[in-house]
């Protein structure tokens, strides 16, 4: 451990928690370290870290035959990449000179790119670049690549999708974790849209945290736990600040959206780490209000994180097929809900007999199967699919005319 890394993180001497976590790392123990890293004072320094988060992610040796950065086609989103990384390494390490802040940029930047130039299906979202600092200065850019790969694919894949639809399911669970902890904080937040959590959730809270040991620390928690977790987590800052919040009227959404928005000052993130699991076995996602669990998609990380015991029975090659198929299913359901948008124009503005409203209907479930990415074994049923389309689309503008 460097003086750098030493002055970033105070090691704390805690004798019978570092022996435990020593044996942990040795002997590859999963189990143990994430018991180790909910508990209180998490992973204690880097210097476990940089052995405890590769096992917590599950990640194998390097592989040596992974081709150069410099080989690889480079990626859409790299321009914005090199935008970020400019305004990176504000906060800390504290103390650097301009040279060796500029040399922690172009590593930043080498991991990234490399990346995305590996699995060029993801997509580049803004705050990422506050997650893998956090994992460069832990891990090194070497150690680094392979962890933040696995991270990427298998860990925030919902959240470097073609769009941001993925992030949906995360915050549209927030409401159900409220209404099952607090009922009446829930009510009272009810007309507040949930999107004030996004850029905490969004980059597992790297953009929101000042403090590389509150950083390090909370990512020990959140690399030990299911994705899920970190909404539940969430929920958790929300009811510790129920007496604000109710201070605050329920009709004025944007007073309330500009609160939450925020996480507080000081963060006592023991305590907070501590209540967030006891809300996640107390009520489980399974179990929230409002059938919020079961119209996630399987696809997502919320599910093909659950009761993950062992992080290496998920490969890389698993996170994009995931990827793949929840891509599908977001085009499709866009395209599903831009085609009800066009009979409701329709039907609003010509207001016809209700057997024309049943037409327009079963036009808009034939227009998704139609759209959506058909696989060889269905194309004889879409293409009459879309013949009956085009029958009743002739149909429909004859009416109108």
């Amino acid at each position: 451990m460097d003086s750098t890394e030493s002055s970033l993180e105070a090691r704390p001497t805690v004798a019978p928690k570092t022996h435990s976590l020593n044996a942990a790392c040795s002997n590859g123990d999963v189990d143990a370290l994430r018991q180790l890293a909910i508990s209180k004072g998490g992973l204690l320094d880097d210097e476990v870290r940089r052995i405890a988060w590769p096992l917590l992610l599950g990640c194998a040796a390097s592989n040596v035959d992974e081709p150069q950065v410099k080989d690889l086609p480079a990626h859409s989103d790299e321009g914005q990449v090199q935008l970020d990384v400019d305004r990176s390494f504000v906060y800390y390490p504290r103390g650097e000179s301009d040279e060796k802040r500029e040399s922690r940029k172009q590593e930043l930047s080498k991991v990234i790119v490399t990346v995305l130039r590996r699995h060029p299906m993801l997509h580049y979202f803004q705050g990422y670049h506050d997650i893998v600092q956090v994992f460069l200065l832990v891990l090194g850019i070497d150690a680094a690549v392979n962890a933040v790969s696995r991270l990427s694919l298998l860990r925030i894949r919902d959240f470097m999708l073609p769009t941001m639809s993925g992030t949906e399911p995360h915050l549209r669970l927030l409401p159900a974790v409220l209404y099952a902890a607090d009922p009446t904080l829930a009510s009272h937040l009810s007309q507040t849209q949930p999107f004030f959590a996004l850029p905490a959730t969004l980059t597992l809270y790297a953009h929101e945290i000042e403090e590389y040991g509150q950083i390090a620390r909370l990512f020990d928690f959140l690399l030990a736990s299911e994705a899920v977790v970190s909404i539940y987590l969430f929920a958790v800052v929300v009811i510790s600040r129920k007496e604000e919040l109710l201070e605050i009227e329920a009709d004025e959404p944007e007073m309330l959206h500009s609160i939450l928005s925020k996480l507080p000052k000081p963060l006592d993130l023991d305590s907070l780490i501590e209540h967030t699991v006891t809300l996640f076995r107390k009520y489980p996602p399974e179990k929230l209000p409002g059938r919020a669990w079961p119209h996630i998609s399987s696809n997502s990380v919320l599910k093909t994180t659950r009761h993950l015991h062992d992080p290496t029975k998920q490969t890389l090659a698993d996170g994009e097929r995931h990827f793949e198929k929840e891509a599908a299913e977001i085009r499709r359901q866009d395209a599903l809900e831009r085609t009800q948008k066009q009979a409701r124009i329709l039907l609003r503005r010509y207001r016809r007999p209700a057997t024309w409203t049943g037409t327009a209907v079963l036009f808009a479930l034939l227009a998704l199967y139609a759209r959506s990415d058909a696989s060889p074994s269905v194309t004889a049923w879409s293409s009459a699919l879309a013949g009956i389309q085009r029958t009743l689309f002739d149909a429909w503008r004859r009416y109108l005319s």
